[in-house]
């Protein structure tokens, strides 16, 4: 005669359940929006098995459209991270990965570079490319660390959250400044600031993926650390945890994650922000599961957003930065409702 499982004992597996399906569930999503990612040219929406027969059609699928779609979705992975490591930092679920003032610097930095090479971004077009990568994301960096540096350090949150808020502001007129003294670089500026994933290559697809492989190993590793930061820093720090270190190195991943995706792509809102919302919607788990999840949502919402961007008007494109803020601001929109109307029906 067997015992029958107790109701907590269940619960609990259901509980460790929910991350894994859940992790299968965006990994699959991923595998079809690549698929179609390579799927969609200019014309629309193509047959792979007809590209097969066509050597040229063939060589745009592996040299253009298969680096630009693992690139989407590994820069939406270290977006969709970044926002996870900010909301628990700073213990506010409206918390962003630019919230440090990254997103401003590395604006400023191309704002210089394409003013400094006459604004135009076809002149030596592989050597400017790999400049505004670089500055992009020195920029993003050194914004990091001047908010640290105005902050006085990681020790007091809404200190620091006050300092990227200037940083952001300060090294955004800056930005504008430039780009008015040389009108020049307005086509070019507004291309980054809409983002845009039809410049990554196998290079940057490489670099993002050995980026994202790192940081993801390190939030994960510092995960109990935001863990006790839900209970508040008292709490977390009664559970002998390192604060101010541990803190530090996560504001080291959220640097390094935001800025190697600003560096490629741009600046593309709202992944960072409704993707942690979208998988705590959807299952209750602990911050070591909960990364992971989140990239993997990040990555999807952006590359299936880089998809409809390529095929909704067909030959043209839109910027993928405006499809990402329309249907992440309508998400979240949607969650604040719900969330009134659950307080409204409990009242």
């Amino acid at each position: 005669m067997t015992n029958a499982p107790h109701p907590t004992d269940a619960r609990l597996t259901l509980a460790a359940r929910g991350p894994g399906r859940l992790a299968l569930g965006l990994l699959l999503v991923g595998a079809l929006l690549v698929l179609l990612g390579v799927s969609v040219g200019s014309t629309g929406l193509d047959a792979l098995w007809r590209l097969g027969q066509d050597d040229v059609a063939w060589q745009i699928v592996w040299d253009i459209r298969l680096p630009r779609s693992l690139g989407a979705w590994l820069a939406g992975a270290l977006l969709g991270l970044a926002g996870a490591v900010a909301q628990g930092v700073f213990r506010n679920p409206l918390a962003d990965p630019f919230l440090l003032g990254s997103a401003s610097g590395a604006s400023l930095g191309v704002a210089l570079l394409l003013a400094f090479m006459g604004g135009s971004p076809f002149a030596s077009a592989w050597v400017l490319r790999l400049g505004l990568t670089g500055v992009a994301f020195a920029g993003a960096v050194v914004a990091v660390l001047l908010t640290l540096v105005l902050a006085a350090g990681v020790q007091q949150t809404l200190r620091l959250l006050l300092a990227g808020v200037i940083v952001g502001v300060v090294l955004g007129a800056c930005t504008s400044l430039v780009t008015l003294m040389n009108p020049d670089t307005l086509q070019a500026m507004q291309a980054f600031t809409l983002g845009s994933t039809g410049f990554v290559g196998w290079n940057a697809t490489l670099l993002m993926a050995a980026v994202a492989g790192v940081c993801v190993l390190a939030a994960v590793g510092l995960s109990r650390v935001l863990d006790g930061l839900t209970l508040g820093e008292t709490t977390a720090q009664s559970l002998g945890l390192r604060l101010a270190p541990m803190r530090a190195a996560l504001i080291g991943v959220l640097a390094l994650a935001t800025g190697t995706a600003v560096a490629q792509t741009g600046l593309i809102a709202f992944v960072g922000l409704a993707a942690p919302h979208l998988v705590r919607s959807l299952v209750k788990t602990t911050h070591a599961r909960l990364l992971p999840l989140t990239a993997l949502a990040g990555g999807a919402l952006l590359l299936g957003a880089d998809v409809l961007a390529r095929a909704v008007l067909a030959p043209q494109e839109l910027p993928v930065g405006v499809l990402t803020a329309v249907l992440g601001g309508t998400y979240l929109l949607w969650l604040m409702y719900r969330g009134q109307a659950r307080l409204g029906h409990q009242a």
